[in-house]
């Protein structure tokens, strides 16, 4: 399960963001989650509600996870579309010459504190 691995991640650099700018309390933690990461999001919610008693600062704090669609742009006609979908052949021409443009990210998007 590399979804605690990611959520410790994640404390250990809002831990480090509170630490500069001398936060008390974080409240609530917004990340996005491509579609397409392999990282679930009910075990991700499940670790962090459990790691988050572990850190003082992030003590009670909520995890916001907004999903990010996976699109896909092909090399052969240039037009995008939904990766989870139509997978690695383009719908609109049928090549495979084609590349992941989003979907795939685990970022931090932003930190509420108290």
């Amino acid at each position: 399960m590399h979804e605690l691995g990611i959520v410790f991640h994640v404390i250990k650099m809002v831990e480090e963001v509170g630490e500069k700018n001398s936060l008390t309390s974080v409240a609530r933690v917004g990340l996005a989650l491509g579609e397409v990461s392999g990282v679930l999001p009910d075990y991700l919610q499940d670790c962090w509600k459990w790691a988050v008693q572990k850190s003082d600062l992030l003590r009670g704090s909520v995890l916001d996870v907004r999903r990010i669609d996976a699109v896909t742009v092909c090399n052969a006609c240039g037009k995008t579309y939904g990766t989870v979908a139509h997978g690695k052949v383009c719908p609109h021409c049928g090549s495979a010459d084609t590349v992941l443009l989003r979907g795939n990210e685990v970022e931090l998007e932003e930190i509420e504190a108290k």
